[in-house]
């Protein structure tokens, strides 16, 4: 039993690896200027980053390498993650948790045109079309938009509004909607720190969960400083259930396609 046990562990040590590069796009072609009249710790975060312009960012693609917990409390697993993005409107998950780099389970989760897909092994739960699996899901997507900080000024369903000199409120569209995240931003580097939102956690709850994204870590990405590690948090529970890496980041290549196809 020791030794299965010492077995596990190990083959929970070794990191997959990375996803093949993702499809290239043509990057950043146009900008447009940084508004006006925007709350303090927006401004400075959004001058630091960028500057006078902002990039006009229409797709994202996300690649890297996270640890997952599937189930509260249980083991922690290496996996390796791509998103890729219609900024603002869709995304898709592809996600492998992995056992001596072999990948042991699978995830293909989608946000389209307002609908949420989850295709999970059994015995994890798979939905489609529930409408609390699609306000996560919605929040999911405007959470990974910090990889395209950019698309909370450009899109104008977006809107920021004052807190105080480290905190925002930043109002996102769910449908007719909206949903609010508190964001605070780290009074050092000036860089958001963490988002909380109040989520539905599973499609049962009758309430929801506050939420925290937290930005563990800062990299480069082709000139822009963007989150090199971000973890996801529920408030009850003791410890983040993952924590994302990313390693590359592509912009604007056309993922019309890929965001509705499966796999990486």
């Amino acid at each position: 039993m020791a030794g299965l046990g010492f077995l596990g562990w190990l083959g929970l040590q070794v990191q997959p690896r990375p996803f093949p590069p993702a499809f290239p796009g043509p990057g950043v072609t146009r900008t447009v200027p940084l508004p006006a009249g925007l709350p303090g710790p927006v401004d400075r975060y959004y001058r630091q980053t960028y500057g006078e312009r902002l990039p006009v960012i229409t797709s994202a693609v996300i690649t890297g390498r996270a640890t997952l917990r599937p189930v509260p409390g249980g083991p922690t697993f290496p996996a390796r993650f791509r998103f890729i993005h219609e900024a603002g409107r869709n995304y898709r998950h592809y996600i492998e948790a992995t056992w001596f780099g072999l990948p042991l389970l699978r995830v293909n989760e989608a946000y389209l045109d307002g609908v949420s897909r989850q295709e999970m092994p059994r015995p994890l739960p798979s939905s489609t079309g529930d409408p609390k699996g699609a306000q996560a899901a919605n929040l999911g997507l405007w959470s990974e938009t910090l990889w395209m900080t950019a698309v909370y000024l450009t899109d104008p369903r977006v809107r920021w509004e004052a807190v105080d000199d480290t905190t925002a409120l930043l109002r996102v569209p769910f449908g007719q909607a909206e949903e609010t995240y508190v964001v605070r931003f780290d009074p050092v580097t000036g860089r958001p720190a963490m988002m909380e939102v109040m989520r539905y956690q599973n499609a049962a709850d009758e309430a929801k969960t506050l939420w925290l994204n937290l930005t563990l870590s800062w990299a480069d990405f082709g000139g822009v400083t963007l989150p090199g590690k971000a973890a996801a948090h529920w408030l009850n529970q003791a410890r983040p259930w993952a924590v994302f890496t990313a390693e590359q980041v592509t912009y604007n290549a056309d993922v019309g396609e890929a965001v509705r196809g499966r796999g990486p």
